[in-house]
């Protein structure tokens, strides 16, 4: 078993949430695959609950960042990516939920290998219905999350974790 200079572990630890991008587009390609990496996520009985919208037009960024308290980020990411569950294909709201969690967090790794920077806001979520209202989809769409991409302003953002120790509850 390689453990030591494992692509996948290497991704997953060196990976940061992104708020801050330079002023350059990203390319259609790399969008996605972005995407197509979250579908690869797993969901239970293989629903694949997820919806996405590419929002890269400026006024539209600028209507869905008034929202939030990270407008900044928003207005200055040069593509967003609201992703939405798809409450029609839902079967199990637990597990329907965590499978957009997995997808979110694929699409973040995707990112990240390319050579991108990205961050998963949530505290949009409380104004989630006048989202789905700006991009003009219909009710059966609930907002997950918003992804902002982008190239990435800075590269050295550091972070922690809690010790391993505190975290297993017991070994039976």
């Amino acid at each position: 078993m390689m453990i030591d200079n494992n692509p996948v572990l290497e991704a997953i630890f060196t990976r940061r949430s992104v708020r801050d991008y330079l002023d350059k587009p990203v390319p259609r390609d790399i969008i996605d695959k972005v995407i197509e990496a979250g579908t690869w996520a797993p969901s239970g009985l293989n629903n694949q609950p997820w919806r996405f919208v590419i929002v890269e037009d400026k006024g539209v960024k600028s209507q869905i960042a008034e929202l939030t308290r990270y407008k900044p980020i928003i207005e200055k990411a040069p593509v967003i990516i609201p992703v939405f569950i798809d409450k029609q294909s839902m079967y199990s709201e637990v597990k329907d939920h965590q499978a957009i969690g997995a997808c979110i967090e694929n699409m973040l790794l995707a990112v990240h290998s390319l050579g991108l920077g990205a961050v998963w806001l949530g505290e949009i979520l409380k104004n989630a219905d006048q989202v789905r209202r700006i991009l003009e989809l219909p009710d059966s769409f609930e907002l997950m999350a918003v992804v902002a991409m982008g190239y990435p302003k800075h590269t050295k953002q550091k972070s922690s974790r809690k010790p391993l120790d505190e975290l297993i509850l017991k070994e039976v």
